[in-house]
């Protein structure tokens, strides 16, 4: 079965009376190497767990089906289920849930399949819910081994910017505290039906076994972060000052000056483990009032 074929997914559609749904973000792939190399991408061993989110009328996950242990898919949309039924039935490692991933219990979901091994997701995401859905994924706190997703280029570009980049920015920083961003390959708009109206990338988040930076707060890394990109064109100090209005002005320029020699440095241009201990500092200077 060709799901990617551009007149089978029509086909489809028609068959079970469906249009796409913009506020869903569908955007079925068309091209089958694309299919093929996030499949592969998705995970090392074979003897794993896939989590796809969004699964559509079902053409990845037919290849990932055909490639890992165990799939389960989350789709949000009710319509799509008996597609998944009728595309999906061959395969008996296959489990659709009638969920939204940002409301579903994902420890619960998938509690059986930590035990028996590796844990991996995979998700063609939305562009409008891109960062929400990575963060859930990320903040979940779930031993996941890697995070394969294709998303709007853009988007992927940020995501995977080195610290000083002009794309580096908060979603960079706090992607990079739970683990390894990289960009695989770009995917044209030519490739979707509906073509969407921007290019896409899939990107690989490779978790860290053991997070490189210890914060004494996590709550207040995320608060630095936060604020350092709050205002892109301040300064970091001057960002900071409006972030934490409780610290004096020449507060916040002692805990700059101990991240870093410039006293107008931004924040794209502090890496993770800089910000780590900025947030360190400042929850003491916070303490200290």
């Amino acid at each position: 079965m060709n799901l990617w074929d551009p007149k089978t997914i029509h086909q489809i559609m028609a068959m079970f009376g469906l249009r796409f749904h913009k506020e869903f973000g569908q955007n079925f792939l068309t091209d089958a190497m694309v299919i093929e190399d996030i499949a592969d991408a998705c995970a090392e061993a074979e003897a794993c767990t896939v989590l796809e989110v969004g699964p559509g009328i079902g053409v990845l996950t037919r290849a990932l089906a055909e490639r890992y242990r165990t799939v389960k898919a989350l789709e949000i949309d009710r319509n799509l289920i008996p597609v998944l039924k009728y595309t999906l039935g061959e395969f008996d490692n296959v489990t659709v849930y009638n969920e939204d991933v940002m409301q579903a219990d994902l420890q619960a979901l998938l509690a059986e399949d930590f035990q028996k091994g590796p844990v991996s997701v995979c998700a063609n995401l939305p562009y409008y819910i891109t960062s929400p859905i990575l963060m859930k994924l990320l903040e979940s706190r779930l031993p996941f081994e890697s995070i394969t997703v294709m998303v709007q280029e853009e988007v992927a570009d940020r995501i995977c910017a080195p610290a000083g980049g002009k794309a580096y920015g908060a979603i960079t920083a706090s992607v990079n505290y739970y683990g390894h961003a990289e960009k695989l390959f770009r995917v044209p708009a030519d490739r979707f039906v509906p073509a969407p109206k921007v290019n896409s990338a899939v990107i690989r988040i490779t978790l860290w076994k053991e997070k490189p930076c210890s914060p004494k707060s996590e709550e207040m890394l995320f608060r630095t972060i936060k604020a350092a990109f709050g205002q892109r064109r301040k300064t970091l100090a001057n960002a900071l000052s409006s972030g934490f209005p409780a610290l004096t002005s020449e507060q916040i320029r002692q805990a700059v000056a101990q991240v870093s020699e410039d006293p107008l440095i931004r924040g794209e241009r502090l890496d993770i483990a800089a910000f780590t201990q900025l947030s360190d500092i400042l929850l003491e200077m916070l303490g200290v009032n």
